[in-house]
This record gives structure tokens, sequence and C-alpha cells, in this order.
């Protein structure tokens, strides 16, 4: 089984966001929890449907990643293309985020 994260899309904004190990919404791929085993991808599947219940977030996947060199990359194009961050521009004062980027220390 390859290992998995839960994606989602913000309702406010839209903004691409991952489920990181403390239960929040996170705009970079590289804080996201990893699950890397049935019981664990099932808690994503329940956390992101009572989000999206909640109106939290739209758009709701269980996607596949890879490890490669300590970063996480997608395995699907669609996927590895929301983690780079918009492909549109937005209003000023939003930088965007790559999945290269890491959350801070």
């Amino acid at each position: 089984m390859a290992d998995k994260v839960l994606t989602a899309n913000r309702l406010c904004d839209g903004v691409s966001v991952w489920l990181d190990a403390a239960g929040n919404w996170n705009e970079c791929l590289q804080a996201a929890f990893v699950a890397r085993h049935k019981e664990a991808v099932e808690a994503l599947e329940a956390t992101g449907r009572q989000a999206f219940a909640d109106n939290k977030v739209v758009d709701v996947n269980v996607v596949d990643v890879e490890e490669v060199e300590g970063v996480l990359q997608p395995l699907r194009m669609r996927e590895r293309i929301r983690a780079q961050g918009p492909t549109i521009t937005y209003a000023a004062g939003y930088a965007g985020l790559t999945v290269t980027d890491r959350p801070a220390a």
C-alpha cells in the first residue's frame, strides 16, 4: 500500500490544504500527516467526511504520496499541481506555497 495523505480545498477561499498530525488543515503538503497502514487511512477518510459535513472543506480526497529525499510528492499529476500552489495569480499578498516548502520548526 502506498503512503497516503488527506487533501481538500478550504471552503472559505478554495486554497488546497492537507490534514496535519494535529488535525488542522495546512497549506503545506510537507506538514501533512502520512498514513502508512489501513487503520490510519480509514481515520483520514472519517476525518475528511466530518470536515466536509462541517462545511470546512470541499473536494476531500485521500491521495497517494511518496517520500523522495525527505520531501513528500503526490503520485498523481493533478495533486502535484495542487501541491505547488495556484496556477493563477491571487490577490496581492498571497505568495503561494510549493511542494518543497517545509513547515516552520
